[in-house]
């Protein structure tokens, strides 16, 4: 089950260069380089505001994009490299690798829950906890799911699912090798705190998130 990509609209860049750079960017773009794939170097420009809410949004460099070029054939692309302003940290490059539909590549996979309506935990007032909403995987370009679920059907409060307990689309595997927790059935509010596996796990998961994975292998 393929996964929905974002499309990247970009241009063109007919000249190269610190000269074409510099006209790009006083023009509200930002100017980059498209490589690898078996094809020639594409040097491209992408607006400024499209990329900047682009990384705003987070973990743009484990983000696999579709990218959409005027005359080229749209191509799927990981993000490698961005360069900064050293004053004002604003985007002035941007690097993208084209990816084969064999490459490998680390992606966030959104987790999504069934059988709520049937586990006890919660009927007892227990709260389903997201230690992990989202999975980082590594998988292949041309096969990235759209989700991976958890289910949750005859859990107790103090149950807890890990990633050893879910079923994963086929050719993809986890990038952290231990059983880490996704999710758990908490006591309700007032009865008891945070597991120690919670407390341990979100930790790892904010770290995650301040220096996201872009391992990419090209098959």
């Amino acid at each position: 089950m393929a996964g929905e990509i974002p499309d990247l609209i970009a241009e063109a860049r007919t000249g190269t260069g610190k000269g074409a750079a510099r006209q790009a960017r006083r023009e509200g773009n930002v100017p980059g380089i498209v490589y690898g794939g078996g094809a020639d170097p594409l040097p491209i420009q992408v607006p400024f505001n499209v990329l900047l809410k682009n990384l705003k949004a987070g973990r743009f460099m484990a983000t696999l994009f579709n990218l959409k070029v005027e005359g080229q054939d749209d191509v799927r692309v990981i993000c490698r490299n961005v360069q900064r302003d050293v004053v004002k940290d604003l985007p002035t490059h941007v690097d993208f690798m084209r990816l084969k539909r064999t490459s490998k590549v680390n992606l966030f996979i959104p987790v999504t829950v069934v059988g709520e309506e049937n586990c006890p935990g919660l009927r007892k007032g227990g709260v389903l906890t997201m230690i992990r909403p989202e999975v980082e995987l590594r998988v292949t370009a041309g096969d990235i799911p759209e989700e991976i679920t958890i289910d949750i059907t005859g859990l107790e409060i103090g149950d807890t699912i890990t990633i050893s307990s879910v079923t994963l689309p086929e050719g993809a595997k986890a990038t952290i090798e231990r059983d880490f927790v996704i999710a758990n059935i908490s006591p309700p509010k007032g009865l008891g705190g945070a597991s120690e596996d919670e407390d341990e796990d979100d930790g790892e998961e904010v770290a995650a998130d301040e220096v996201p994975a872009i391992e990419v292998d090209e098959e």
